[in-house]
């Protein structure tokens, strides 16, 4: 087991000097080998300027003998045009010259390096040429050499039938070299067995020669004799230490296994003898300490989870078996502060003028001054979870404690997130100002539909502990989305009861709501002796505005006579929407004179402003009457469907006099009509039919559409609420719009 890691080890370390020392010998040699170039690149400069200077002299034998000797060139000659020699200077280099400017290689070795530059006349025409040479020598391989710092090699001819020219090698290697050429190409760095590194340099722009550099290896030549060394003395020494670890740690170590496996099983009493203070002996205790604590925290998280289990299951049976918000958030809220050891709590809701009310509360005093329950704004601390969204918990110091705040020094807090992306629909496209307010006499306004966090769910000061922590949060997040469904459940339950019993097109009550009403306040009127009116209203040639303006109008002309409605009306009076332009409004306590003198000002406040529709750019004014039928009970029947009886009858009366009037039913005399509006010229309504009966639309509460008797206006958006045709209709005679 320890030779292998070993083994391993001394390979990689082999290795890696090799591949080190050959990257620093390729970086020597490719540092050489552009020495090399600059050198000869320059040295052929250096001769094609004393070239130049020679063409350019007036005497130039003269100054062919000063640029020798001045060492610019070994040897400078003048040829005519055809060749011929016209001044030379000795001695000269041997044949052949290489051109510095020549790129391929040649045939033969250089017997020097030359620059050769044209001479010409004052005209431009060629005179002949002025060559400048310096001799390739071994004299000049040694200075490449020297200003390498590497070995230098001439080749004396091209691939395969390379030979040393000259060489800076020693002896012993030349042969090594002169083996390892064939074998190079191009740029490559090649090693030979006597551990040297060799790179080509070829002939290449103003370096006509062939040449190969060449560097010792700097890899240690007992590195592999070391590393083989090293392996047996490691393999030798593992092979004494296991031995004495074996002696000393098997029995040890056979305990603890034997513990541990006893301990996989679920005993958590098992321990492990102490023999000694090394690292087993540490290692044992460390067990032993081990295994009592877990058992202490397994003791405390099974009495923890049978406690959570029972507020679960109480919190469990209350959400399914009621729907009585503040019971819920109590529930949810002691079981909250139980599961986290918090000394108090409040779960808040976000109200309509943008602060937290406290719903319910646990350990927070009332605050001193101020009535009702504890308001928090949304600002700082727990405020602000409703703000972001997210979850908070902290410190707060005595003197930065945010005003509003019930007194703390620790918190945390999480937000109730809505289960749904929006609330449910809102009255079927009746606008809220449209909506039914308590005061007029229909159902509340549905609240708009819930932003993302419509609460808080906060704990304050966990006893026993600094600071609340994550599992904390863990386990409140828990608790708010238990919260959040709970609250969002009553809030569906309590809309779902309200869009039941409404009209969604008007807002009003709808039949099925005005069956119940009506009952409830018979009643009433029954128990207390007082007086109940009954008004049947119906719109005067409602008809003649769908065929006219079209349905979306007459949508808007019911949305309409329902506001002014209810802004005739007192708070304890009830309006209704039986279908199509048929309404009824009860109204308590009020006698038939009461009655007689609403129903005029509700005649009055519908005929005497038209109604706007059409586009805002363009409104239509249409004008609209309503005629109306007045009962009270118990003077025109015992029963409530008697009093609506009643109330149609005189409602049919009010048509059969001309409209746009109001009748008290049962009455002798009828009070004088109100003057109406005639009706339109190529209206189809004629006078009623005497005797006629009609029945409310098969749905009473249909959403939408302005349709009368049985129909529902097409394209109207109209969805029946379910239940809508339960209970008794009362009978309606029929009538012209």
């Amino acid at each position: 087991m320890v030779a292998g890691p070993v083994l391993v080890g001394a390979y990689f370390v082999g290795s890696a000097v090799t591949s080190i020392d050959r990257n620093r010998s390729a970086e020597r040699l490719e540092v050489a080998a552009t020495t090399v170039r600059t050198a000869v690149d320059a040295l052929c400069q250096q001769l094609r300027a004393a070239a130049e200077v020679v063409a350019l002299a007036a005497d130039q034998a003269v100054a062919a003998g000063q640029v020798v000797d001045r060492g610019l060139a070994a040897a400078v000659r003048v040829t005519d045009i055809d060749g011929q020699v016209l001044h030379a200077t000795t001695p000269l280099p041997a044949a052949p010259w290489r051109d510095c400017a020549a790129r391929t290689p040649a045939d033969a070795p250089p017997g020097a390096l030359a620059a050769r530059v044209d001479l010409r006349d004052a005209t431009g025409v060629a005179q002949g040429a002025v060559t400048a040479a310096q001799p390739v020598d071994p004299a000049f391989v040694a200075r490449l050499a020297v200003l390498t710092g590497a070995a230098v090699t001439l080749l004396d001819g091209p691939e395969p039938a390379n030979r040393l020219r000259h060489t800076t090698e020693s002896a012993g290697v030349r042969e090594a070299v002169l083996g390892a050429v064939g074998g190079l190409d191009g740029e490559q760095v090649v090693g030979t067995d006597d551990g040297r590194y060799l790179r080509r340099v070829d002939p290449s722009d103003r370096q006509p020669l062939s040449l190969v550099l060449s560097v010792p290896s700097d890899r240690p030549p007992s590195l592999y004799a070391a590393l083989v060394a090293a392996v047996l003395l490691a393999v030798l020494l593992a092979v004494v230490v296991a031995g004495r670890l074996a002696r000393t740690t098997s029995r040890p170590l056979v305990e603890l296994a034997g513990a541990v496996d006893r301990v996989a099983r679920g005993d958590l009493t098992a321990r492990v003898p102490v023999r000694g203070r090394d690292e087993i002996g540490r290692l044992a205790g460390a067990f032993n300490r081990m295994t009592r604590e877990t058992g202490t925290y397994v003791a405390a998280l099974t009495s923890s989870r049978d406690q959570l289990r029972g507020h679960l299951e109480v919190l469990g049976d209350t959400l399914a078996s009621t729907h009585d918000l503040q019971r819920i958030l109590r529930v949810i809220l002691h079981s909250a502060i139980a599961a986290t050891g918090a000394r108090a709590g409040a779960v808040l809701l976000v109200d309509p003028g943008g602060l937290l009310v406290a719903q319910a509360t646990e350990g927070l005093e009332a605050p001193a001054g101020e009535p009702g329950p504890i308001r928090v704004p949304l600002g700082d601390l727990v405020g602000a979870v409703t703000v972001s969204g997210e979850a908070r918990r902290g410190r707060v110091e005595p003197t930065a404690a945010p005003p509003g705040e019930p007194p703390c020094r620790t918190y945390i807090a999480v937000p109730f997130a809505a289960p749904r992306d929006g609330g449910p629909a809102r009255d079927g496209g009746a606008s809220r100002a449209d909506s039914p307010s308590p005061r007029a006499g229909g159902p509340p306004d549905g609240a708009a539909p819930a932003p993302a966090t419509f609460g808080v769910l906060a704990l304050y000061d966990r006893l026993g502990g600094e600071e609340f922590d994550d599992d904390d949060l863990v386990t409140l997040r828990t608790f708010a989305g238990h919260a959040a469904v709970a609250v969002d459940n009553v809030r569906v339950h309590e809309e779902t009861q309200r869009l039941s019993l409404t009209d969604p097109l008007t807002g009003l009550w709808n039949y099925r709501y005005l069956h119940q009403s009506l009952r409830r306040e018979v009643e009433r009127a029954t128990r207390f002796g007082r007086m109940l009116s009954v008004l049947a209203l119906d719109l005067d040639r409602f008809k003649h505005v769908n065929d006219t303006h079209g349905h979306a109008a007459g949508d808007r002309v019911l949305i309409e006579f329902a506001r002014r409605i209810r802004g005739e009306i007192r708070e304890v009076d009830l309006a209704f929407r039986l279908g199509g332009e048929e309404f009824v409004v009860l109204l308590p306590e009020t006698d038939a004179v009461g009655a007689f003198t609403v129903a005029e000002r509700l005649g009055a406040a519908v005929r005497d402003t038209p109604i706007a529709v059409g586009g805002l750019a363009a409104p239509v004014l249409v004008p609209v009457t309503v005629s109306i039928g007045v009962a009270v009970h118990p003077d025109h029947g015992g029963t409530g469907q008697e009093v609506l009886n009643a109330a149609d009858k005189a409602l049919y009366a009010a048509k059969a006099s001309g409209r746009d009037t109001c009748r008290v039913a049962g009455a002798a005399k009828a009070p004088a009509p109100v003057s109406g509006l005639p009706a339109p010229s190529g209206s189809d309504e004629g006078p009623p039919r005497a005797g006629a009966r009609r029945e409310p639309s098969a749905q009473p509460g249909a959403a939408g559409g302005n349709g009368s008797e049985t129909e529902v206006a097409p394209g109207s958006g109209a969805v029946a609420p379910r239940g809508a045709t339960s209970g008794p209709h009362p009978p309606r005679q029929s009538r012209g719009r």
